[in-house]
Formats: C-alpha cells, structure tokens, sequence
C-alpha cells in the first residue's frame, strides 16, 4: 500500500501522545512551500540536512580529543548520529514524533567550529577581543555559541545564501539544544537532554580508551545509581528519563539520576577535560583558529565571496562564518599555506 504524506499526518494524529508535535500542524517556514507528496515536512527538513554540506563536514570535525590516534575515538558526526539514537529511543517510547526530534537531533550542531570547544571558545575569545570586550566574560558575555551558528547555517549560509528553509519546530530545537533556552516542543527537549546523555558518556568511554581515566576511577555513587559500563549507563539514563517524563509530561531526568550525570561531568571536567594529556594540543588549536581570525580580518577579500555575500558588508561576520565552518585538516592546512614556509627543493 502507497503512503502519502496525507497518510503519514493523520496515522500520527491516530498514534501519538496529543503532547506531540504533529507535521500538519506545524508553525511552518520562513519562505512557504508546496508541500510534498510523500514527506511530511520534518521528514522533508531532515533529508534537507543529510544532504547538506555542513552535514558533511562533520565527520572531520573534533568531539573532544584533539589528533587523537586511532579510528575510534569519537568525531562530531557521531556524536551527533548518538544523539539522534538516544533522541528515537525515547521519542518512540513517549509517543512522541519521531521524525521531528530526528531532525533537530542531525542538525543540532551544524554550526560548530574545527577543534570542537577549543575552537568555539577561541573563536569567541577572537571575536569579544575585536569588539573591544573582555574576552574572560564568562558565558554571558561569549559573542559566538555553536547553537546560534548552527541556526545561521541551516538559515543562511547553506545553499549559497538561500539556506535549508526549515520549519519552525526544527529551527527552535536547534536553537535551544544548550544553553538557557529551552525548545517549545518536547521533542526539542529530548534532543537537549539527549545530547548531554550522549556527550557525558562518550567522553567518558573514549577517556578510557585513550588511557586517561580507568572506569574504576569514576565516582562510586555515580557507578551506584547509574551501572558501571558504558552500555548500562546509557541503558539507566534512557529508561529514567522515559519514566520521569512520563509521570510529570515533561522531559525530564529524575532528581537522583540528574545530579549523577552532573557529577560525571564535573568528573570529567576536572579530570579530562581541562587536565589531561589529551588536551595538551588546545593551546596550539587555539593559537591557530586566532591566526586565522586575525589573517582573514586583515585580508577580507581573500574570504570566499559565498560568505562574504550573505555577511552583510560585516567583515568579522563573513570571517566567522567562514573559520567556523572549517574542518579540523582545512583549518591545519590553511594554516600551514598562509605561516609555514614551504620546503626549499633548490
């Protein structure tokens, strides 16, 4: 039997919780469309991001561990196919729509630099630096954040200006996946749980594998409540946040199991993240993405004219857009093309 997207909106009309976001009820988009025959349209917003080249890009974008050795450790494409895979899971379960949360989920960071957070950080520190700002404002005062990137590009920057045309439910949970904002729809607050779900544990699993931490190193309590490898971890955290979100019809973790997430990830940034020998690498990372910044504001018509285009005449807003969208290996072998001498063959 042939499907329609007429079929597909009302089975989830007949399916799902009436807490869920349906695609013939969405806000819609920015620019209207003809809709399709046969995609809703978050199925449509998804395919739009699959195919697109920020997507790509991904999977030679840092997670965590700077030139890391080894075919394991975990890039930013999956991390973010975790995140859609935590995402499912309790979407399904909550009978909740699946094809949005998806959605939010593969698109959530489209807009994060090379180096991961190193390169975040240190593109805002460029940035607060330009504008005359104290570069150690804290959160509040960081004038670049990979959510509001990754908003610019599914809007702006993809399709040579045009951008993916998203709808608004999309948009809102890529938004709102980090920080003080929190998504309208519920399947945008999966995807912001999901992803910390996701990060905390992988992070944690390829600290392991890189013999930086041993799992009989992590917090008692923690192993306690929440199981003392990888695969029940994930398996405890899905199932509470399941069953709290339920019981309360939000999304939610339950007290206790929050607070031993929390505690693993102050774990990690004390022992991982800011101590390790993994992050030896970070100061020259930030070095480099600074180099970059100061070499393409000095030299703004070197910046590709696709960027330069959509930036409004604003030179900083057409250098961030293009450092930021860079891979960890274009953004080294730029470097090396415009501050290491080539090699001298006589």
């Amino acid at each position: 039997m042939m499907l329609m997207r007429t079929d597909i909106e009302l089975r989830e009309h007949a399916v799902l919780s009436p807490l869920a976001a349906f695609a013939d009820e969405s806000r819609g988009r920015r620019r209207p469309e003809e809709p399709d025959g046969y995609r809703t349209c978050f199925q449509r917003d998804r395919d739009r991001i699959l195919h697109c080249k920020s997507f790509r890009r991904l999977s030679h974008k840092t997670q965590v561990f700077l030139a890391a050795e080894g075919d394991h450790y975990r890039t930013r494409l999956t991390h973010t196919l975790e995140v859609q895979q935590i995402s499912r899971t309790i979407a399904r379960a909550l009978g909740l729509n699946e094809d949005l949360t998806e959605t939010i989920a593969l698109g959530h960071d489209l807009g994060h630099t090379p180096f991961g957070h190193t390169g975040e950080f240190a593109l805002s520190h460029a940035l607060a630096l330009r504008a005359g700002a104290d570069p150690e404002g804290g959160e509040r005062g960081r004038p670049f954040r990979h959510n509001e990137q990754s908003l610019r590009v599914v809007d702006v920057l993809e399709k040579d200006g045009q951008g993916l045309n998203l709808t608004w439910e999309v948009r809102d949970g890529i938004l709102c996946h980090t920080g003080t904002r929190q998504a309208r729809t519920l399947e945008g607050r999966i995807v912001a749980t999901s992803d910390r779900i996701a990060y905390v544990n992988h992070d944690i699993d390829d600290a392991i594998r890189g013999g930086i931490i041993d799992e009989t190193q992590l917090p008692v309590s923690t192993h306690a409540l929440l199981g003392a490898s990888h695969g029940e971890r994930i398996s405890t955290l899905v199932s509470d946040m399941i069953a709290e979100s339920d019981r309360v019809g939000d999304i939610r973790l339950s007290p206790p199991i929050w607070d031993a997430i929390e505690e693993l990830r102050t774990y990690l940034f004390d022992n991982v993240y800011t101590r390790s020998d993994a992050k030896e690498e970070e100061p020259k990372a930030r070095r480099l993405i600074g180099l970059l910044f100061d070499y393409y504001m000095a030299h703004v018509e070197e910046v590709p004219e696709e960027y330069r285009r959509v930036a409004d005449g604003q030179a900083d807003r057409a250098v961030t857009d293009y450092v930021a969208g860079m891979t960890d290996r274009y953004a080294l072998h730029d470097f090396e093309r415009l501050y290491v001498p080539s090699s001298w063959h006589g």
